[in-house]
């Protein structure tokens, strides 16, 4: 199977059984959704919507966040992961936007990435949820299920995103983002994968390459 039949098969059956594929994460602005992305790293979507909530009740937009201190911030995230740097990050964050963007979220790359708490993976998610762009953010879940598959062999986020985008039609690619991300949150999980209901597993490379090796050694029996 060539690299290109592989894409077109895993493209062809997320396009058939997951047509409505999105963010899981609650946000009713582009500055909630960023906010919700900045907390979301290394935590589940699952905890950043418990906490969301009351803490957008409280800081609705940037020039409300951007009048609080990080210590004022700490209490509505104290189950979030990282909660001390993620305060941090939001009272700058927001200080930042109001300062610099009269308390809008901006859509380049390298505007988005000179917010505090915002990296390359945070910025592509805006890009591809907020703004309607075709980007592909690599995070962990994504990094695992394109290097599984065989849609690339990569070592670093930056090097799965620039094979993925090479190889994906540019109008798929955040849709993509989301079946690859959702896959791997659900059914190609880290440490047990549940291949036993997976639909991908005729072109997946893993899979192949331990059903072969299953299969060698039970012949040598």
């Amino acid at each position: 199977m060539t690299i290109r039949q592989r894409y077109e098969k895993i493209l062809q059956w997320f396009i058939q059984n997951r047509p409505d594929a999105q963010s899981e994460l609650h946000f009713q602005s582009d500055f909630q959704l960023l906010v919700a992305v900045i907390l979301s790293a290394q935590c589940t979507d699952k905890r950043v919507n418990m906490v969301t909530p009351t803490l957008f009740a409280h800081y609705p937009d940037a020039y409300a966040m951007s009048k609080a201190t990080s210590k004022e911030i700490l209490p509505f995230i104290s189950s979030i992961s990282y909660p001390n740097s993620k305060a941090s990050h939001l009272a700058d964050m927001s200080r930042q936007l109001v300062l610099r963007f009269n308390g809008e979220v901006p859509q380049e790359m390298e505007e988005l990435t000179s917010l505090p708490g915002v990296g390359r993976k945070t910025a592509n998610v805006m890009q591809a949820v907020a703004f309607g762009g075709n980007a592909m953010p690599v995070d962990t879940h994504v990094f695992r299920v394109a290097n599984r598959l065989g849609l690339c062999h990569t070592s670093t986020p930056l090097a799965t995103e620039k094979a993925l985008v090479r190889h994906i039609p540019s109008s798929l690619l955040s849709k993509a983002h989301h079946w690859l991300l959702l896959h791997g949150r659900y059914t190609c999980t880290a440490r047990v994968p549940k291949c036993t209901t997976c639909g991908l597993t005729d072109w997946c490379a893993d899979f192949q390459k331990r059903h072969h090796h299953s299969s060698l050694s039970t012949n040598a029996k």
